[in-house]
């Protein structure tokens, strides 16, 4: 006998949503977070975007779980009133030497199914968004964006109606083999280590997911490494109605500007490759901003970002390599039965949440 059917490690967006799923299918589910609240790490600190799926190789884990996802999560918020809106972005050119990259992104993103991109010239632009000077863009109709506490809340909620609960202030020091199933040693609040048993184990850590199953023999874990991602906000109204994306950079999409459901315009992330956690943002970066957002938006004021907030890429990819794809590493990757880890649940983790929990 095992102390939990089924243990999840983890209460970000990606950890809720498999737990939901698992509890819906009927089992007994628990989810440990080392934290005192839900979705504090990586889910609370990113741009709230609903991605189209535009960005992603096709056949890869990324293209395949993203559209699906994206439906599923307008479908969810719909169901269960999350605040969000089909805001739609432009991914801009700021030169002549950028169209052929947008090209490159309609085709990939024809490849992967996503149809409904649309290619608007400078007068079309000019149109729509006086302010922005581009020589064209790709229109995606289908990005969003969401009230991600209310999206998590509501997987918390979809959880607990089917019997499962999070437990919070729980931190996981180590994942063990044993008879059937898994130990897990946790911290619990301060007081000493106790150790729980499960048949079956999800390892939806995040940052931590890496080190955690490092230790487990045979598991074959990734190395971790971290990109953070500064905002900046905008002081007075926001420029333009629709998110702006430039063409993308190395380790993530450029500095670009998102709304948030009130409409006030932020700028970010950028790309900073550290080797610890560290939520304070450096004033200084945002000069940097300035020449990155006016090569789109020549207006940008003086002085008028402050800092906002930052967060955290778990990448498994290190500074200048190609972009790594989800890993969700099961049975078949490892030959463990019951025990499924989640690696690299960057960009577009948080579309993708509810698609994963079904892969999951």
């Amino acid at each position: 006998m095992h102390d939990i059917e089924t243990l999840v490690i983890g209460a970000g967006v990606i950890g809720l949503a498999c737990a939901r799923a698992l509890a819906q299918s009927g089992r007994e589910v628990m989810v440990l977070e080392q934290h005192g609240l839900i979705g504090s790490e990586t889910s609370a600190r990113n741009s709230e975007v609903i991605h189209a799926g535009i960005y992603y190789p096709p056949g890869s884990l990324k293209a395949k779980l993203c559209l699906p996802g994206k439906h599923q999560l307008y479908a969810f918020c719909e169901e269960n009133g999350i605040a969000h809106e089909r805001i739609g972005k432009l991914i801009v050119a700021g030169s002549e030497t950028q169209l052929p990259e947008l090209e490159r992104l309609h085709r990939q993103a024809l490849d992967t199914g996503l149809t409904d991109l649309v290619f608007y010239d400078r007068r079309k632009l000019q149109e729509i968004e006086p302010e922005l000077d581009c020589v064209g863009a790709l229109w995606s109709p289908s990005t969003g964006i969401v009230d991600s506490h209310g999206y998590m809340l509501a997987l918390q909620g979809g959880l607990e109606s089917h019997g499962g609960q999070v437990v919070l202030n729980s931190k996981v020091r180590q994942i063990e083999r044993c008879a059937d199933g898994y130990r897990i040693t946790v911290d619990a609040g301060g007081e000493e280590s106790t150790a729980l048993t499960c048949r079956e184990l999800i390892v939806s850590a995040g940052h931590g997911a890496p080190g955690l199953m490092a230790e487990l023999p045979g598991a074959d874990a990734p190395k971790a490494y971290l990109a953070k991602g500064n905002y900046f906000k905008l002081q007075g109204k926001a420029p333009f109605s629709r998110l702006v994306y430039p063409v993308p950079e190395p380790g993530g999409s450029g500095v670009h500007i998102t709304l948030d459901l009130q409409h006030q315009a932020r700028f970010g992330p950028d790309v900073e490759w550290v080797d610890r956690i560290d939520y304070e943002v450096d004033p200084a970066r945002g000069d940097k901003f300035y020449a990155a957002i006016r090569s789109y938006w020549p207006g940008l004021p003086d002085r008028s970002l402050i800092p906002d907030y930052c967060g955290f890429r778990p990448k498994i990819s290190a500074p200048g390599e190609p972009a790594a794809d989800f890993r969700i590493d099961g049975p078949e990757a490892h030959g463990f039965e019951g025990l499924v880890a989640l690696y690299g649940m960057e960009s577009p983790g948080l579309t993708s949440a509810l698609a994963i929990a079904d892969e999951v």
